[in-house]
């Protein structure tokens, strides 16, 4: 009985220690939006105009909505193992809901520090509220329906590429809403848009393969075939966009093409369209953090230990770390000699962000990684809160 009870927590610090990595490189692109000087008016991924240092900055952070909402997939699983079907279909939904909730209303205010909510932020976290209803009504079936259906959308959806959908209407609004958002507006009333920025369906599909994924992570499985599907499923996953990647015929809507010199070209190869996500963004990043996550098996040293702190709090983070960013944001926006008249500029969804207005990418990196050091107590605190208290709402956040 002992084994058992040994790998079980390591299975999960490596879970941890990927997701706490993934929630520091994403602090990274976050303080691109909020402190860059061309974060507005250009894009990083733009190969007529960007550095292979700005475009590294950008594509780096593509790993961390993957492979989070992948993870989230796998802690369902791992969590209802001492749940009833009923109990974890509940959970799910109301969780689900209520992350929905959240990203209207305390992560859009986050970022946009706008309290009249002129615009609500239809991202990440809405993408994973409605996977995880999804789950949640899904897992009332088995866990085969549950794979099948999370590799029909994950390998599937880049179908509908070829296929003219309804872009007008209601059936245009749904359409965009699972499967095609691609920062969407939509006006809720003469003061009030919405913009949809994560498609719903795809990342169901990964949600749904990671929740599948966690069946690797029970206590009854030896490490070394876990290490093993972890590695063969990684390895699958990466060879597979290189080779659909290289074949330029299905899996993203935007192909490769040979440009200036070898450098940009190999950018181009790298860059996959992540609005909707297609399925070579999903492979190229998936694919390489399981690989990683078969080494993390039996990672025990400072640097882990770090990580895990915050890959432990995962919302916890990504809501403070917002504020913190919009915060720092205002200061910098006043000490650079801005004044109230220029705290709304229509062209930008934040307050107290110029559209014309930044720093270099080593300020960018500064702020990163201030901001990421200042996290980890707060993250320690929270996380041994909830580890002392059982408030119902703890397992919500």
């Amino acid at each position: 009985m002992s084994a058992p009870t040994n790998q079980q927590p390591q299975r999960i610090l490596s879970i941890d220690i990927l997701r706490g990595a993934v929630m520091i490189i994403m602090a990274l692109d976050h303080a691109r939006d909020y402190f860059h000087l061309h974060a507005f008016d250009d894009n990083p991924t733009n190969l007529a105009t960007t550095t292979p240092a700005l475009f590294f900055t950008r594509w780096i952070t593509h790993f961390c909505a993957p492979v989070f909402v992948f993870l989230s997939g796998t802690s369902a699983f791992l969590a209802s193992q001492k749940k009833s079907v009923s109990e974890q279909s509940i959970f799910l939904i109301k969780r689900g809901l209520w992350l929905v909730f959240a990203e209207i209303s305390i992560v859009t205010l986050a970022w946009t520090f706008n309290p009249l909510y002129n615009l609500l932020i239809l991202q990440v976290i809405w993408a994973i509220g409605w996977s995880m209803v999804i789950l949640g009504l899904l897992v009332r079936t088995s866990r085969s329906v549950i794979i099948i259906i999370g590799c029909i959308l994950f390998f599937g959806h880049n179908l509908l590429d070829y296929i003219t959908l309804p872009s007008t209407g209601n059936a245009g609004i749904m359409w965009n809403l699972l499967f095609k958002a691609n920062f969407n507006f939509y006006h809720l009333n003469d003061s009030h848009l919405a913009i949809n920025v994560y498609a719903i369906l795809p990342w169901t599909g990964v949600m749904l393969l990671g929740y599948g994924f966690g069946i690797f992570f029970r206590s009854s499985v030896p490490g070394t075939e876990r290490k093993k599907a972890l590695l063969i499923t990684g390895l699958a996953l990466t060879a597979a966009f290189i080779a659909l990647r290289f074949i330029n015929a299905y899996g993203d809507p935007a192909p490769w093409s040979t440009q200036k010199d070898s450098t940009y070209t190999f950018l181009s190869f790298l860059n996959t369209t992540k609005y909707p996500c297609s399925l070579l963004y999903l492979c190229m990043t998936i694919g390489p953090a399981l690989i990683v996550l078969a080494l993390l098996e039996y990672a025990n040293n400072r640097i882990t230990k770090i990580l895990i702190m915050y890959g432990r709090v995962p919302f916890f983070y990504y809501v403070i770390h917002l504020f913190l960013f919009h915060i720092l944001g205002v200061i910098f926006f006043f000490a650079t000699g801005h004044g109230s008249n220029g705290i709304v500029d229509t062209r930008t969804p934040f307050l107290f962000r110029p559209y014309h207005y930044g720093f270099d990418l080593w300020v960018v990196y500064s702020v990163w990684i201030f901001v990421v050091i200042i996290l980890y107590w707060p993250c320690k605190w929270f996380n041994k809160y909830r580890a002392t208290h059982k408030q119902w709402w703890l397992s919500y956040v």
